[in-house]
């Protein structure tokens, strides 16, 4: 076993991202001699000395605030305290000038009044701590009516906030304010007074001999005087002095990205390697954050032929509606198959133009014969509402099929039209969802539709993998068996998808069909693409206490810049949060730069919107009128929302490198050159990427996964398709080999060997089974800041899933809807509703939480081949706790709020494997951590198991792993994993069937990995939401040789202070079983 460190954290964070400059490349260059500090009047011009003495009145002012009270500073408060100090004026242009010195440490800008102000405190004190509660007047005059925009502004004059000595910043660390002492006071004053030292010193060594560095700092101070933005004019805005551009370029005339990115940059050339960092000076936010960049150069479109012409009619149709006037060579070789009949699927790059290979086919279908019928299915409702609008335009651009009804058939249809829908609808747009659940299961009223149907496009078949991937390949079988009893064969299965590895191999276990066209080479044309990998610079690389620029500031920095140059772009984030977050900071960015222009054109898209809301951005979406769009993997999929020309990705996403790639695809749609920037953040998994960068290319894509062999997944659809017509011993050329032994114990065999669904389904039996998981109860979130005032009316939010409420929807937190913040008044936990008042507040909410996976029943044991110790399955029960909240700003603990709510549970399966005790007992001795341990093997046997994206373990939390004081919460040492809650597909079962080969294999991949500290490829996991962060490759190792029973080198492992780990961990007790359990020797089924 080999490892540098027990407890990643502590090395990993105080590593320098590939590609930034260093502390010490810049303190070689700029480092002050004690002899200088010692000479400052007789070195420095006396201009400096001078300027020196207000710095350091404003110094010692501004620490005296920030020892008293952890506010932001208004500038006229400061300077009448500075003037007294000085007995002189203190003017605006001298603290520019500072500011021009320390840009990154000085904050000097005007702020939205909304953002400089807090409620006040209201205290109570419960037992060893103190609890405020939240004082709803206090922050409610901009609750009515009011946006961001109108909002008054302040000038602030500060510091940037310290960050944790040694360690890079990130955005889901919190600490409290600093509380310092007057000697502690003492040393941060002086400090900051030898940082300006250092920016002179640096400035003056800098400057040529025949200039003037006086004139040099007023000349650059001009950049940093405020302005008002009530007095700014989008007229006379300008974005830097070489550009004279006053509004937004359109996609037309804007620059080119090369352009754009040598603005950024102050580089000519395009190799980041050879460069030096310190020669180039491009804006003044860039730090050298590039760390990587590669270039995919234009290649030029190869055009295909047909092996028959198209119509007059449809060749002016796809002109005029689409603009194409000659096909590429992989839409023509699939158009030339589905004309023989043949079922195809086309693998190709992103923005390939896929759409029309199965629009053209449709549109014959229709010339030859107005009564055929087709299903175009999608997995979002976006990107089936973004097709059908392409669809209707070619048909209505053709004449004589102007009549053909064309209509939207899921979740958001009212039951009222779906009646006309199935008598009138010659193509519908559905999902695999309706199809399960309404179509299927009422099948005699679909008669005329499914006898008619020529063809089933199914789109981004990438899409359906795993779990879901099982459930749409069954319900495809009994789809094909509906379509064959009504008499009708004849149809087509076209799909569509991003690049896969086997398309064949997954085509075939999607559709239950061997014959398949497989169409791989693309032809479309692309543009120029420019990859980045864009760290996070220092704060100050002279003092790496401040930390690093958060990673969203970073992408809300280039994504405003880019969009002022008339980039049109699109952030996708992690989570939902994050998307409002970054909505949020948007709006404060670009109104306090007086930007209405670009924030009237930016809009935030997610799950969890209303059906008005997500049909109104979709409108702006694919309309071309947006120039951003902040979006988590809702929009991932490939919806035409315009012309993209640049993708930020913030944070490697929380899924797989076909994600990544996805996301990152999403630019250039229109063969221009195009922009893919990843902003990485600190997690481990991004830390990989960003020292391994050409891994994001280089490695293959996971394989797709369907499980026809899930007996629980097959039972289910067997039982609904002995609803949708009985069975026969001839279906089990749709189910396969498990049909008949499934039919004979699970189904009821009538007297002539039809087999029917059993009576506990009954009378609906597609209710029993959610493909996406069963749906959760929702609270309704309702903004109530009107009722009360003339007119004023409740109006309803969104919906919030109970799992999602928990944590976004207690009362006192901080709720985020479309980048407006909402503070929640009232929550009503009997009718499931949450009422808010709008509110502009300078401070977001982290719920206080907890979560226990706990085993509470054994129904399996098994042995672990090679090794005395017990893998179990059985009942598992999930509790989530919310007892509390922090109110945060930045990075600042600002409150610690105490809640009392019931805890969440629910039940669900699982398998685990309980840690010897003796390891436990040894890793203490040794030093080593238990939690990071356990977590990292929990991981690395997930990493090895192919239906990992449907399984959950418990993740260890840092916050908690880590506190000061230790916690009375103990866990216990269990390596446990377990169904999603609501997705019934037996795949925790699955595991514990393989749980030998997975232990092995895990054990196994750890050993052989030559990463030092864990990674990717061994014990991190992109799924992780707890950012990998507690987390131990030497830990894993430990425990992995003592499930299995191998010998450990106590000698390999280096001794650290056993007092310094928390404990947090205690022996796992055995669960009790249910009668009759024995346990499953290794190779029994």
């Amino acid at each position: 076993m080999t490892s540098t460190s027990h407890k990643r954290g502590l090395t990993a964070l105080n590593e320098e991202p590939t590609g930034t400059v260093t502390n010490e490349k810049l303190e070689a260059r700029a480092r002050p001699s004690k002899a200088k500090k010692q000479r400052i009047g007789e070195v420095w011009p006396d201009y400096f000395n001078d300027l020196f003495k207000t710095y350091k009145a404003l110094n010692t002012v501004l620490g005296f605030c920030s020892s008293r009270k952890h506010l932001a500073t208004t500038f006229p408060v400061i300077r009448s305290s500075v003037e007294a100090t000085l007995c002189r004026p203190l003017e605006l242009n001298q603290v520019a000038e500072i500011k021009a010195l320390m840009p990154d440490l000085i904050k000097f800008a005007y702020i939205p009044q909304s953002e400089h102000r807090i409620n006040g405190d209201v205290q109570t004190h419960k037992g060893h701590e103190w609890a405020r509660s939240p004082t709803y007047s206090a922050y409610t005059s901009s609750s009515v009516g009011g946006g961001l925009e109108d909002d008054e502004h302040v000038l602030i004059l500060d510091f940037v906030e310290l960050g944790k000595s040694g360690a890079r910043k990130n955005d889901q660390s919190y600490s409290l304010p600093p509380s310092l002492s007057p000697v502690a006071l003492k040393k941060l004053i002086e400090k900051r007074n030898d940082r300006f030292v250092k920016a002179v010193d640096e400035l003056l060594g800098a400057t040529p001999a025949d200039e003037s560095p006086v004139e040099i700092l007023k000349a650059a101070s001009r950049d940093h005087l405020p302005m008002d933005p009530k007095s700014r004019r989008v007229e006379a805005y300008a974005l830097d002095e070489s550009s004279s551009v006053t509004s937004i370029p359109d996609s037309q005339t804007r620059p080119s990205v090369e352009q754009v990115l040598r603005e950024i940059t102050g580089r000519q050339s395009e190799d980041y390697e050879s460069e030096d960092l310190n020669e180039h000076i491009g804006l003044e936010w860039y730090k050298g954050q590039v760390a990587y960049r590669k270039t995919f150069p234009a290649l030029p479109g190869s055009s295909g032929s047909l092996d028959a012409p198209l119509s007059p009619m449809i060749s002016h149709a796809v002109k005029s509606a689409q603009n194409i006037s000659t096909l590429y060579t992989h839409q023509a070789a699939a158009i030339n198959a589905i004309r023989q009949s043949r079922n195809v699927i086309v693998s190709t790059s992103t923005a390939s133009g896929k759409s029309i290979i199965y629009q053209v086919p449709l549109l014959q279908f229709l010339e030859a014969d107005t009564t055929a019928t087709a299903m175009l299915i999608y997995p979002t409702k976006a990107l089936a509402q973004d097709q059908r609008g392409s669809l209707e335009r070619l048909i209505q651009s053709c004449d004589g099929l102007q009549h053909i009804k064309v209509a939207t058939y899921d979740g958001d249809t009212p039951q009222e039209h779906r009646c006309w829908i199935r008598e009138n609808a010659s193509v519908i747009f559905t999902n695999f969802d309706m199809l399960h659940s309404s179509i299927l299961p009422h099948e005699d009223l679909w008669r005329r539709f499914l006898q008619s149907l020529k063809i089933v496009a199914v789109d981004e078949l990438h899409y359906y993998s795993g779990l879901l991937g099982t459930h749409v390949a069954m319900i495809i079988r009994r789809f094909r068996r509906v379509c064959s009893a009504v008499g009708n064969r004849r149809f087509v299965f076209v799909s569509c998808s991003a690049t896969i590895n086997d398309p064949r191999h997954h085509a075939q276990a999607i559709f239950g069909l061997d014959k398949f066209e497989i169409v791989t080479a693309d032809g479309a044309p692309y543009g120029k693409k420019d990859f980045l990998v864009w760290n996070p610079p220092a704060i100050d690389p002279l003092d790496s206490s401040l930390g690093h620029h958060s990673p969203m500031h970073e992408a809300l920095t280039l994504m405003c810049y880019l969009m002022k140059r008339g980039i049109r772009i699109i952030l996708f984030c992690k989570i939902r949060k994050t998307c409002e977050l970054a909505m949020k900071s948007l709006r404060m960015y670009l109104s306090s730069e007086g930007r209405t222009d670009i924030l009237d054109r930016v809009m935030p898209y997610r799950g969890g919107y209303s059906q008005q809301d997500r049909r109104r951005i979709e409108r702006e979406a694919f309309s071309g009128n947006l120039v951003g769009i902040v979006a988590t993997n809702a929009l991932e999929l490939g919806v035409d929302i315009g012309v993209l020309d640049a993708v930020i990705v913030l944070g490697f996403p929380m899924g797989n490198l076909a994600s990544f790639r996805q996301q990152a695809g999403r630019a250039g749609r229109r063969a221009r050159d195009s922009l893919a920037v990843l902003v990485t953040d600190n997690s481990p998994i991004d830390r990989h990427y960003a020292k391994h960068p050409e891994e994001l290319f280089s490695e293959p894509t996971p394989d797709l996964v369907v499980d026809l062999e899930n007996k629980v997944v097959l039972e289910a659809h067997l039982q609904c398709a002995g609803h949708e017509m009985p069975l026969s011993g001839d279906d089990e050329v749709y189910f396969g080999p498990l049909f008949r032994e499934i039919c004979e114990t699970r189904l009821m065999k009538d007297n002539e060997g039809w087999y029917h669904t059993h009576p506990r389904y009954m009378p609906y039996p597609a209710r029993h089974i959610a493909i996406r998981g069963i749906e959760e109860e929702r609270y309704t979130v309702v903004d109530v800041s009107r009722v009360g005032h003339p007119g004023g009316e409740a109006k309803i939010l969104e919906e919030v899933e109970v799992s999602r409420a928990l944590f976004e929807t207690y009362e006192g937190a901080v709720f985020i809807h479309q980048g407006l913040t909402f503070i929640v008044k009232e929550v009503s936990h009997d009718i499931k509703m949450a009422k808010l008042v709008r509110t502009d507040v300078n401070w977001v909410t982290t719920p206080r939480d907890f979560t226990d996976i706990d085993a509470i029943q054994t129904y399996r044991i098994r042995e672990i081949r090679s090794s005395s110790q017990k893998a179990f399955y059985g009942r598992v029960q999930v509790t989530t706790t919310v007892f509390g909240y922090f109110k945060v700003r930045g990075n600042t603990i600002l409150d610690t709020v105490d809640l009392d709510t019931p805890p969440f549970q629910h039940e669900t399966t699982g398998t685990w494997v309980d840690v010897p005790k003796g390891i436990i007992q040894l890793m203490r001795t040794k030093g080593l951590n238990p939690a990071e341990g356990i977590h990292a093997a929990q991981h690395a046997i997930l990493n090895c198991f192919y239906m990992a994206t449907d399984l959950r373990t418990e993740c260890k939390v840092s916050k908690k792993e880590y506190m000061a004081n230790q916690s009375s919460r103990k866990r216990p040492a269990r390596l446990i994993f377990y169904d999603v809650p609501g997705k019934s597909g037996g795949v925790a079962a699955k595991a514990f069937d393989h749980v030998s080969s997975l232990v092995h294999q895990a054990f196994e991949t750890v050993e052989s990995c030559p990463c030092e500290e864990g990674c990717v490829k061994c014990v991190d996991s992109p799924a992780c939401r707890e950012r990998n962060d507690v987390s131990s490759k030497i830990g894993a190792q430990v425990i992995l040789r003592g499930v299995l029973g191998l010998a450990i080198d106590l000698g390999a492992i280096p001794d650290v202070d056993p007092d310094l780990v928390p404990e947090t961990v205690v022996e796992a007790e055995t669960v009790w079983a249910v009668n009759g359990v024995r346990v499953e020797v290794y190779g029994s089924k």
